[in-house]
């Protein structure tokens, strides 16, 4: 028999989808006072404007996860159309309103695209790449951070957000139509799970919670992602008192991105062959923390670009090893395993920006109140250091 090859094309194809959908969440993160301006509302509302793709992940991650590990590729083609879709209402009217409906709708395909990646590369790719596989689908999210960062450094005045939000469509709406095309090809390697009724559906959720592992990587999940979701939703808002001006705030963005991506291509799968995942997240939240009151103590451009490129090299990573984590020990509960982190991971990010909302204009208290939310991780991670020391095999985690 011959011996079925990696999809990497389907890899690919996702992961342009996959920039898609964080590009259009986080559109008016580095412009957050000038899209005020623009559309006549408050920051907060804008900030909002984000936050509905965070109240959506929060409501649909774990449906979305079973979606994915029945109709693999149906749903992966859902959540493009859904994103596709949301991105073009925005254009329908110059106004708050059409942004917020285009962002519901795009807030809907969003935890399927996310959520998929487990479930995208156990179907197409062999074993030996999956790490590799998860590392790159992941990194591809932040290459939509940084084109959502980019763009709103071209695109940095009240006059040019119309051309903003068609530049993002266009992306959006082209992204779609290529993973359409590389969804014809089937999963090679997909278990083949029946399709169950709602009751199985519901076994499948308490199975996966029952694991302690999943445990454990919810709750590693739940702090970093409020604090880097809190920062990017934010960040303009909190260093504008500084007199970092707009431009600024689109470079310290993409280049904590820029340094995200890097980290996640290379320190997961590092971390996997070494055993040494919660470490790296021990350093990466003690980083982060260290930043947060860096920025506290001495608002600035250069203080900011520093603190979050180092945050971004190291804890956003965090994600890849989780997620490599699911894939390695959930078996065929993968996607409904990988929903549940994503779930209360971005209920962490839910949170903790809500909070932030309420402080967002006092700028040394919102960084210390950040750095004190991010160390709370450190017993999730010790925790999970010693599950995994505890194991000698892999395999074995979840039993």
């Amino acid at each position: 028999m011959t011996q079925s090859r990696s999809r990497w094309s389907v890899i690919a194809a996702f992961s342009l989808v996959g920039a898609s959908t964080q590009m259009v969440w986080l559109t008016f993160a580095p412009v957050t006072s000038v899209a005020a301006e623009r559309y006549g509302v408050s920051v907060s509302a804008i900030g909002w404007l984000a936050n509905v793709f965070v109240l959506a992940f929060v409501l649909l991650a774990i449906p979305a996860g079973l979606l994915l590990d029945r109709w693999l590729r149906p749903a992966l083609a859902l959540g493009g159309v859904l994103t596709a879709v949301g991105a073009a209402l925005r254009l329908v009217g110059d106004d708050y309103t059409w942004l917020l409906i285009g962002g519901l709708v795009a807030a809907l395909g969003q935890p399927i695209m996310l959520t998929g990646i487990a479930g995208l590369t156990r179907g197409y790719l062999a074993p030996a790449d999956r790490a590799k596989g998860i590392a790159l689908a992941t990194a591809s999210t932040w290459a939509g951070f940084i084109a959502a960062f980019a763009l709103g450094t071209v695109f940095s005045t009240t006059s040019q957000m119309p051309a903003l939000l068609v530049a993002q469509a266009g992306y959006a709406v082209l992204a779609a139509v290529v993973l359409l095309v590389a969804l014809r090809a089937p999963a090679p390697f997909a278990g083949g799970q029946p399709v169950g009724d709602v009751a199985s559906s519901l076994r499948d959720v308490r199975q996966a919670w029952g694991d302690p592992l999943v445990r454990v990587l919810c709750c590693v999940a739940f702090i970093p992602f409020g604090t880097f979701i809190a920062l990017t939703t934010w960040t303009e808002a909190l260093l504008k008192p500084a007199g970092v001006g707009v431009d600024q705030v689109g470079i310290i963005l993409i280049v904590n991105i820029v340094a995200g991506v890097v980290g996640t291509a290379t320190l997961p799968v590092w971390a996997a062959k070494h055993r040494m995942e919660a470490q790296i997240g021990l350093v990466g939240v003690a980083v982060t923390a260290a930043g947060c009151v860096a920025m506290a103590i001495a608002p600035g451009f250069v203080v900011a670009l520093v603190a979050l490129a180092l945050a971004g090299f190291l804890l956003l990573p965090m994600l890849a090893v989780v997620l490599e984590l699911i894939e390695s020990h959930a078996g065929d509960l993968e996607g409904v395993a990988s929903g549940l982190v994503w779930a209360i991971g971005n209920l962490g990010g839910l949170i903790v920006a809500g909070v932030v909302s309420f402080t967002v204009d006092e700028s040394t208290l919102s960084f210390l109140l950040l750095a004190v939310v991010t160390l709370l991780a450190v017993p999730f991670l010790t925790r999970l250091g010693k599950r995994l020391a505890s194991h000698p095999g892999r395999e074995s985690l979840t039993h």
